[in-house]
């Protein structure tokens, strides 16, 4: 239980701008509970295949489903929840 997930949610706020090549925007300026899609970030479907292969690539973490997908890429917390419970798993 000695996850620290505001470490966490920070880490993934900086994959996410590094990874979309999002350089307009500051990690620390996206809320933790914004909608990653159609929200702050106005990602769209490629955005969130790019992170998906992302988290792939880095962390070694698979999204098997699109619901799985959509429950783990909904916000930072869920994308950080999500994360936390795989490397739990692994």
């Amino acid at each position: 239980m000695g996850v620290d997930h505001r470490g966490l949610r920070q880490e993934l706020k900086r994959f996410i701008v590094r990874r979309l090549r999002l350089a307009q925007v500051r990690p620390e300026a996206i809320q933790d509970e914004a909608p990653l899609a159609g929200g702050g970030l106005d990602l769209d479907s490629i955005d969130l295949l790019e992170l998906v292969v992302g988290l792939e690539k880095e962390y070694g973490l698979r999204i098997t489903d699109v619901a799985e997908g959509r429950r783990a890429l909904a916000s930072v917390t869920s994308l950080a929840e999500f994360v936390t419970s795989r490397r739990g798993a692994a």
